[in-house]
């Protein structure tokens, strides 16, 4: 009650907000302190009960409301701890949080140039920057910040279906032939997922078969695109995987390319993972063939470590997301206005509220430079190469797939003492599918480390460690190991 804009409100909201400021501070320390928990774990039940969590009629004071903050840090994981290993997005950029905090302040939306003139011009340099670095010509295209890579996805099959039959955006779905997607087998879910928001249909997405390091393969590829054909369904994409969510593996775009160019497919490539790896010389030549896509999906919250979200689809051909989306809502985007008109971005988005992703990524793309961004990614994957070759021939490890990794996916299984000279079989692979799922609830518990663990086809669980952290060490790898053994030597 007593903060801006209420009359002298002005010293109580400073210091108010400077005591946020403190907590947020102490947070970012405890964040890089490798003495301090990555988890408080407590069950969900607990955590309800321990804390009044519940909406009231009344105010609570400005004591209070710092002490939620401070209770909700407490127990949120820290994933910016170098120990956290659990997902694809991971560390904590200090030049990303100020990009954060700037954009809160501005509290803009992303529709016209009219009322988010610098952030609309970030985007449209940023995303041509990024074009240009995919490969093609002076970044010639048009593209999108989306709420994360599932949406990215989405939106490269809307304008797909479009480019082909764009009487489907006032017709819809009953106008145009039974239409078929593939994808391979190891892609992400988020691909059945946007044919079943498009009414397209999850049975329209047609798995394609990898090899045992997780790549698609072009031959079953253009096998089941004939077969399709033969059946009288028409094929209208193939998204192709760069830096898989499991293995990090990365499909082989340009046969696949070949492929799209000679039965007129659109092709996208999914490269919200190993889209980064653009960034690398070292490394890019994995992405080889991307310059031939239609659209690329590319999520800088990832490899690239720019806080959440920041997703980026790009598009090769301009204008088509304009004419795929817009709706020429007159309230927003009136044709009279005294500017230039093709920065009023907003009318080829999906949504009409739109987050400012942008400026985190911009700005820490300044502070880096390409350059830095290149050595945080080769980094990260110099440690994954590092964890590969000390557990490769270490007892009581098994590779998931044979050679060195790709990405920074390192995926293997720990085998405990009581399971070394078992023989190959049922008995063996139910006691193996219970031990990374203890082992992961007792770090949890301990609140050291954090990785993730999965069954994968035919495979019982195996730990995927995935660094993405530039404040990760080779000490943290060997603690993740050692840290490994002292919770699984007993099962």
């Amino acid at each position: 009650p007593d903060l801006l804009p209420t009359c002298n409100g002005e010293i109580t909201t400073m210091s108010f907000l400077q005591d946020v400021v403190d907590i947020l501070l102490q947070y970012v320390v405890k964040s890089f302190d490798r003495s301090t928990k990555v988890i408080d774990f407590h069950y969900p039940n607990e955590l309800l009960q321990e804390y009044n969590w519940e909406l009231a009629d009344q105010p609570q004071t400005l004591e209070e409301i710092l002490l939620n903050c401070r209770t909700t840090l407490k127990y949120a994981i820290k994933t910016g701890h170098p120990r956290y290993f659990n997902q694809l997005s991971t560390g904590l950029d200090m030049v990303g949080l100020a990009a954060d905090w700037l954009t809160s302040a501005a509290n803009t939306n992303m529709f016209t140039y009219e009322i988010a003139p610098v952030f609309v011009l970030l985007e449209y340099v940023t995303l041509r920057k990024m074009r240009e670095m995919v490969g093609w010509p002076g970044g010639c295209g048009d593209g999108i910040f989306s709420p994360g890579g599932a949406i990215s996805n989405m939106y490269a099959m809307l304008i797909a279906r479009f480019k082909m039959f764009p009487e489907v955006k006032e017709k819809g779905m009953a106008a145009i032939p039974r239409l078929v997607a593939f994808t391979s087998e190891h892609s992400h879910f988020s691909v059945k997922k946007g044919a079943a928001a498009l009414g397209i249909g999850t049975d329209s997405v047609i798995l394609i078969r990898c090899d045992e390091r997780g790549k698609m393969i072009p031959s079953d590829l253009e096998r089941r695109i004939v077969e399709a054909k033969q059946k009288g369904f028409v094929p209208f994409l193939v998204s192709a995987t760069a830096g898989t969510t499991v293995y990090g593996a990365f499909d082989p775009l340009i046969a696949i390319a070949d492929i799209c160019k000679k039965y007129k497919i659109w092709m996208h490539v999914d490269g919200a993972w190993g889209g980064g790896l653009l960034m690398s010389r070292k490394h890019k030549w994995k992405l080889n063939g991307i310059e031939r896509a239609n659209s690329v999906t590319w999520n800088p919250h990832k490899m690239m470590g720019v806080p959440l979200q920041c997703s980026a689809l790009l598009v090769r051909e301009e204008g088509l997301m304009q004419s795929c989306n817009q709706m020429h809502a007159s309230y927003l985007f009136q044709q009279d206005k005294h500017y230039d008109l093709s920065y009023d971005t907003g009318d080829k988005a999906l949504q009409c509220g739109r987050h400012v992703d942008v400026f985190k990524l911009w700005l820490m793309w300044r502070a880096k430079g390409t350059t830095g961004f290149e050595a945080q990614i080769d980094k990260c994957l110099e440690l994954a190469e590092y964890l590969y070759n000390k557990i490769k021939n270490r007892e009581g490890y098994e590779m998931v797939f044979d050679g060195k990794p790709q990405h920074t996916n390192v995926c293997f299984w720990y085998l405990p003492p009581s399971l070394r000279s078992m023989e190959d079989g049922e008995e063996r692979t139910s006691r193996l599918m219970k031990v990374a799922p203890v082992i992961k609830a007792r770090m949890m518990e301990y609140g050291t480390t954090m990785v993730s663990y999965q069954p994968l086809g035919d495979k019982a669980n195996f730990f995927r460690m995935v660094i993405s952290n530039p404040a990760a060490t080779h000490q943290d790898i060997d603690f993740l190991i050692d840290e490994i053994e002292r919770l699984g030597q007993d099962l």
